[in-house]
């Protein structure tokens, strides 16, 4: 058993768990953050991106006793108040069916865009189609995904 102590949407966080413990089964079975979706346990799919010190990671990855000490963002973390910006430009650009993919998608986007704004790059619709090689969406064709992620980059 491992002792994990972490900080999760900016509140502390400690339990006991097995070693093997991933962090989406953390996140999902002991803090009840369902947002964080497990759509494949291989990390083909990216449902189960989080931010863990800032950076997008598939969760699914990632051991929870590996993360000791990190600060894990997930997308329940993300509106304060109001949507993020990447949440309000998925709604507004209709850049989900199912939903399924829809967290994995946002976490992905604002990495992008944060990413790409703080070395000066401009995040193309071919770059963000590159980035987003790592989360697969059943439903959409990425259009509208695509779409969003480049009006929630002029919002950031």
């Amino acid at each position: 058993m491992a002792n994990v102590e972490m900080k999760v949407n900016g509140r502390a966080v400690r339990r006991d768990v097995p070693d093997a413990t991933l962090l989406s089964e953390f996140l999902r079975e002991e803090l009840r953050l369902t947002g964080t979706h497990v759509g494949c346990d291989t990390s083909q799919c990216g449902a189960c991106v989080v931010h863990i010190d800032g950076k997008a990671v598939k969760s699914c990855t990632a051991l929870a006793a590996s993360c000791a000490g990190s600060e894990v963002t997930t997308v329940e973390g993300l509106a304060n108040g109001e949507l993020h910006p990447m949440q309000a430009a998925f709604k507004d650009n209709h850049g989900l069916q199912c939903g399924f993919c829809t967290p994995g998608m946002i976490m992905s986007g604002i990495d992008m865009v944060t990413r790409y704004k703080a070395a000066g790059r401009e995040l193309t619709e071919e770059a963000i189609r590159h980035e987003l090689e790592g989360n697969i969406c059943r439903c959409t064709g990425y259009h509208n995904i695509v779409k969003s992620i480049q009006d929630a980059a002029t919002k950031m």
